[in-house]
């Protein structure tokens, strides 16, 4: 007859340990997967949502993943709300049509979402535990100040856009339409509120917004569309506080290069508007039909001396208007050429039909030849892009894509 054989129980004493350890550790967050069928769902009924794009075979995501997670943790515990916050990950391989739908170029990428809207910006900070959950924190605050006397609205800086709406309530569809905007759009414009009594004066025709260019003596602009809708709200508040012609810093050169577009820039004194005036006035008169196929910049000569130096060109010589192809850069012949109709814009054409490359490889096409001048091989080289050293880095990113040449 064998032994009879009796599991050893645990200790009491441990069991009571792993029941008070289970009851009081903090809860765990859950980064939510998406995939084609909950995407949509998901970032919908999210106030905010931070996605993190990444492949499993990326070293930078896979040191990414702990502190994505541990900052979740944190952010859980301020925002209870499932809705409130929502932490997210695409893994890029098994949903390339997820990574393609948000033109994903380099692993990790963390994307910021507001009610199933991907922001312009997207999340460029330190990778650590405080440095994400403050960047969500931020995202969370209020982006409108309330304004207490309307004596505020006349001493703003006005070296800001500023976008300021004037309501009877607070608890309104019109200021909620509002609010919505001024969360998509605050790192572009300065966005301010005034109420009841004290917008009363401002509000004689109902609830509305006003623009307040930069300028001490430009004139107010006034919405004067339906306040409850969304998507007319927001055409009218972007094309205010994201303009034409947007200045390149060494801040915001890494998301410029990324949107992918080949640069026109303007390098100019910092003082000096008028040269800065009159290009924006002839890309407004010339290049608008161009706009999303080059992006249209001005840069500070002082601040970016190395790419003028790119072109032999030195502050002194500014202004100087030149195409950053993300390959080669190329010198507007003479910034007093500028006001010579469809000039600048065959500039752009000549760079987007190859003109431009090939010229300075091998001279003048023949088509710009003289009858009966002979036609010569001018071989020479382009001056090397110098923006593009602007682009995310190898040392911090997988990128996924290299550029056409132009």
């Amino acid at each position: 007859m064998r032994p009879a054989i009796f599991p050893l129980l645990p200790d009491p004493g441990c069991l009571l340990l792993l029941l008070v350890s289970w009851l009081f550790s903090p809860a765990r967050s859950e980064i939510t997967s998406l995939d084609s069928g909950n995407i949509d769902d998901i970032l919908n009924n999210a106030d905010v949502a931070l996605v993190n794009f990444y492949a499993d075979w990326c070293r930078f995501s896979q040191m990414l993943h702990p502190i994505f997670e541990e900052a979740s943790n944190v952010i859980k515990e301020e925002y209870p709300d499932k809705n409130q916050v929502v932490f997210a990950r695409v893994d890029c391989d098994q949903h390339s049509d997820i990574a393609q739908r948000y033109r994903i170029s380099k692993y990790p990428t963390l994307k910021l979402f507001r009610n199933g809207m991907m922001m312009k910006r997207e999340y460029r900070g330190q990778r650590s535990v405080t440095a994400i959950a403050d960047y969500i924190r931020q995202q969370k605050s209020n982006p409108i100040r309330e304004v207490q006397d309307l004596e505020e609205i006349s001493s703003l800086d006005r070296s800001r856009r500023n976008i300021v709406g004037y309501f009877e309530q607070k608890d309104s569809d019109n200021y909620r339409t509002f609010e919505r905007v001024a969360n998509i759009l605050h790192d572009d414009c300065v966005f301010l509120s005034a109420f009841g009594a004290i917008s009363k004066a401002e509000r004689f025709s109902g609830d509305n917004i006003i623009y307040k260019p930069p300028g001490e003596n430009a004139p107010d602009m006034v919405y004067l569309g339906s306040l409850t809708n969304f998507d007319l709200v927001y055409a009218w508040t972007q094309d205010k506080c994201v303009p034409l012609v947007r200045e390149i810093t060494f801040e915001n050169g890494e998301e410029l290069t990324e949107e992918g577009l080949p640069f026109l820039i303007l390098f100019h004194m910092k003082d000096d508007l008028e040269s800065l005036e009159k290009f924006q006035q002839e890309v407004a008169r010339q290049l608008i039909g161009e706009k999303g196929t080059i992006n249209f910049l001005h840069a500070d000569c002082d601040k970016f001396r190395h790419p003028l130096l790119h072109i032999q060109k030195t502050p002194a010589d500014c202004p100087v208007i030149a195409i950053d192809s993300f390959r080669h850069m190329y010198v507007f012949p003479d910034f007093s050429d500028l006001s010579i109709p469809g000039k600048l814009k065959q500039f752009v054409l000549d760079l987007h039909s190859g003109k431009l490359h090939r010229e300075f490889h091998h001279g003048p096409d023949p088509t710009d030849v003289a009858p009966g001048q002979p036609i010569q091989d001018l071989a020479s080289s382009p001056p090397e892009s110098s923006f593009q050293k602007l682009a995310p880095s190898e040392h911090r990113y997988t990128l996924l894509r290299e550029k056409d040449e132009l």
